[in-house]
């Protein structure tokens, strides 16, 4: 039998048939076939088919080596290529006899070769390529190539044929393929829908070339719908079904898909289906859909797992999604972003934790009552999944907040402007809020046991830094963050003195410069003004800030058996505030919490007095202390109601606020000031057109009728105060009067009174 061995290098296929010529200096790469044996005839295998074709060779041991397109050159080079051939095939009786024989007794043709079959061939045009290839070798090597040369969206680089008419895709169609794909889903309706929907996504994105370019054309917003959502609710089980068959029952084994027999045909076009995933989860506005998108992507990971480039493509959109889309699609892209991360934690897990946190802080610049909330949710879900993993979370950690301590160093060292806000902004408090917020989460661990006393001594030198009223918020955010960290690790830092120090340097006794329209939310404030310092405000958020913080901290030591050591500073200061404070509302909060702490103080002397070790014996104070945990303190039970009802608070403010939000009040409509006074004029129509033959006008104006110059400056006077549009919009409505059927008249005799009494004036003697 004949063998053949194909060399390929690469194939590509440039100028359609628009008229143009290649250029003769890019030659295409030639496809060529070496006769290993010379016992039977040899034939050119070009697209599957073996045909007798003349030699256009200058090697002779090559039947064919070159396939090409139009050449304008080959027009003056086809001249004198018989005489040249021959004088080949001259030397090939001398180097090869045995082939020469073999042609001799087998094709006598291509021997018989003379000039007339050279001007024959003249006339000829240029053999060209067929639009398609019928299965062959050279189709064999094409998948080969479009196997190891695939697109980003998983498109070979392989043929690129002439451009075609996109079929539109109809209702009809949708349904059909659904209908079949419901009964036995093959690899051939499944690559069709998966270029209808590449089609649909390049029609949504705008990609004009895309979608001429494939094979289906979707035009129609309800074919697009209905294709769609046949992909994200049915399409992703029916291919499961078709590569897995029935799952098993109880099994929560996530299946391969690499592991089924039919991937290998399926491969491709289940990377293009996911490609057309990602782009449509860019381009869907809707909430609603774009939350099926993200549940049917969150079902398809095992798929996304097997394309390392598709799956960094998915993770990239949902950790934007994650950062910026709305609350249900937040959720969701953490939903997926841990999902990958808890199968593929060595690739994946560590990049998607650096993004995550790059995109937290640029997201923490800016801070108010709507963004807070999304900020607290990007705490919590970065650390649930930096705990995935504490050897990745130390490097992390240990990275960020050496950059924090760096950033502070800097701004203590320069004592300038522009270092200080570096550190006194809400990215620098955000990124400490989030460390505390993982170590005390994470703890205990030994791996990430080491960055507690660096991270706490950042913290205070935060708050050192700039010590002074103004940036009183940003010292009660680090104070929080310690008490967190001090609670949930059990390492005691010295919080208290933080707060203490306030009560010293703020007077409460002073009288406020002004008055303050709304209180202050110290929640989502790092600085006050020097107009806020002056506010009653100011000092009523103050000293509730202080109460919160005092109590916050005292609660989460109330176990201790060094409390009443621990809060003397604090029960002292507190003795002090309240002798030299003089406002009652202040000192009954204070006081309050002064009787609390001396009651759970005498509550540990008590206990302690009954103890029966000593204080080296660190086992039993910790069993002690646990002990006391359990059976709760005074404080403790004090604390539990405080929260509920502080939460409580906060709950209703936030709603009562909402509920003036959505509440549609009727908006007043005030007329200009020259439109009243015309409807003015239309009204009292009567008043100005009175007949005053029986009184007399001079008694009219002498009174201030209206027409005086006395009562038009006075109506003038009203109508710039709003008196006179309130009284008529209260006579158009229909008030009391109007309903006691007053004309206008009666209504402003009513209003004159009775009429004054004139009395002559006696003159003095003097006088006359």
């Amino acid at each position: 039998m004949y063998r053949g061995a194909v060399q390929y290098e690469s194939l590509e296929f440039g100028a359609e048939e628009s008229g143009e010529k290649a250029p003769p200096e890019n030659p295409l790469p030639e496809l060529s076939v070496v006769v290993e044996g010379a016992d039977q005839a040899p034939h050119l295998l070009c697209g599957g088919q073996q045909e007798d074709r003349k030699p256009h060779s200058s090697s002779p041991h090559w039947l064919c080596q070159s396939v090409r397109r139009d050449d304008p050159h080959l027009s003056s080079q086809h001249k004198g290529y018989a005489s040249e051939h021959k004088d080949q095939l001259s030397r090939l009786k001398l180097r090869d006899p045995e082939f020469y024989k073999f042609l001799q007794e087998n094709d006598q043709s291509l021997l018989n070769f003379s000039e007339s079959d050279s001007s024959e061939d003249e006339g000829q045009q240029p053999h060209s390529l067929p639009e398609t290839l019928e299965p062959g070798p050279l189709c064999l090597v094409q998948e080969a190539s479009e196997e190891g040369d695939e697109d980003e969206d998983g498109v070979s680089r392989g043929l690129k044929g002439k451009k075609r008419d996109s079929v539109p895709v109809t209702l009809a169609m949708v349904e059909r393929w659904k209908h079949a794909s419901k009964q036995h889903l093959t690899p051939r309706l499944f690559h069709e829908v998966v270029q209808a929907l590449r089609a649909a996504v390049a029609t949504a994105q705008g990609d004009q070339e895309g979608a001429e370019a494939s094979k289906f054309q979707v035009t129609d917003s309800a074919v697009f719908n209905a294709l769609v959502s046949f992909c994200i609710r049915d399409l992703l089980g029916c291919l499961q079904k078709l590569l897995f068959g029935k799952a098993p029952k109880g099994s929560s084994r996530v299946q391969q898909p690499s592991s089924s027999p039919l991937w290998g045909k399926l491969r491709l076009d289940v990377k293009a289906y996911l490609g057309s995933v990602i782009q449509l989860v860019a381009c869907v506005a809707e909430t609603t859909v774009a939350a099926a998108l993200l549940q049917h992507v969150g079902n398809s990971v095992p798929y996304f797992l097997t394309f390392p480039r598709q799956c960094r493509m998915l993770l990239k959109r949902m950790v934007t999604l994650w950062s910026t889309g709305e609350e249900t699609l937040r959720v969701l892209a953490f939903l997926v972003l841990s999902r990958v991360c808890r199968h593929k934690k060595d690739t994946f897990l560590s990049p998607v934790l650096k993004q995550m946190y790059i995109t937290y802080v640029r997201n923490c610049k800016f801070t108010s009552p709507s963004a807070l909330p999304l900020i607290n949710f990007m705490q919590r879900t970065l650390t649930e999944l930096l705990a995935l993993d504490t050897g990745v979370a130390y490097q992390h950690a240990f990275l960020y907040i050496r950059q924090l301590a760096v950033h502070l160093r800097n701004a203590m060292t320069t004592r300038r402007k522009e270092t200080y806000q570096s550190v006194y902004n809400w990215q620098f408090v955000h990124c400490l809020r989030l460390w505390c917020h993982v170590l005390s989460t994470m703890c205990p661990s030994e791996a990430l046991q080491p960055l507690i006393y660096p991270l706490a001594q950042v913290v205070i030198g935060c708050i050192k830094l700039v010590p002074t009223a103004r940036y009183y918020p940003l010292r009660m955010h680090c104070v929080r963050a310690l008490t967190l960290l001090s609670e949930r690790t059990g390492v005691f830092i010295p919080v208290l003195p933080f707060v203490l120090e306030v009560f010293q340097q703020v007077d409460f006794n002073r009288r406020p410069g002004r008055m303050s329209s709304k209180p202050i939310n110290f929640a989502v404030v790092l600085k006050l003004s020097k107009v806020n310092l002056q506010e009653k405000a100011y000092r009523d958020g103050l000293l509730e800030q202080l109460y919160d913080l005092t109590l916050e901290y005292l609660h989460s030591q109330a176990h201790t058996i060094a409390f009443p050591e621990l809060a003397l500073p604090a029960v002292l200061q507190l003795k002090s505030f309240l002798r030299e404070c003089k406002v009652a509302n202040y000192c009954r909060q204070m006081r309050q919490l002064l009787e609390k702490v001396q009651e759970n103080a005498d509550h540990i002397c008590s206990r302690r007095q009954r103890a029966s070790f000593g204080v080296s014996s660190q086992q039993a104070v910790d069993a002690w202390e646990k002990q006391t945990r359990e059976e709760g303190t005074p404080l403790t039970k004090y604390y539990s109601q405080w929260r509920k009802l502080r939460d409580r608070e906060i709950q209703l403010e936030i709603s009562g606020k909402e509920q003036l939000e959505d509440l549609d009040f009727p908006k007043i409509k005030r007329p200009k000031l020259g439109d009243k006074k015309d409807e003015d004029r239309v009204e009292f129509k009567d008043l100005f057109d009175l007949d005053s033959d029986e009184d007399g006008t001079t008694d009219f104006s002498e009174r201030g009728m209206p027409g005086s110059s006395g009562a038009q400056q006075r109506a003038e006077d009203e109508d710039e105060d709003g008196s006179s549009s309130s009284e008529a919009s209260h006579l158009e409505d229909g008030g009391p009067d109007a309903e006691a059927g007053l004309v206008p008249l009666e209504l402003w005799l009513l209003a004159q009174g009775p009429e004054d009494e004139l009395q002559d004036l006696q003159l003095s003697e003097e006088e006359d």
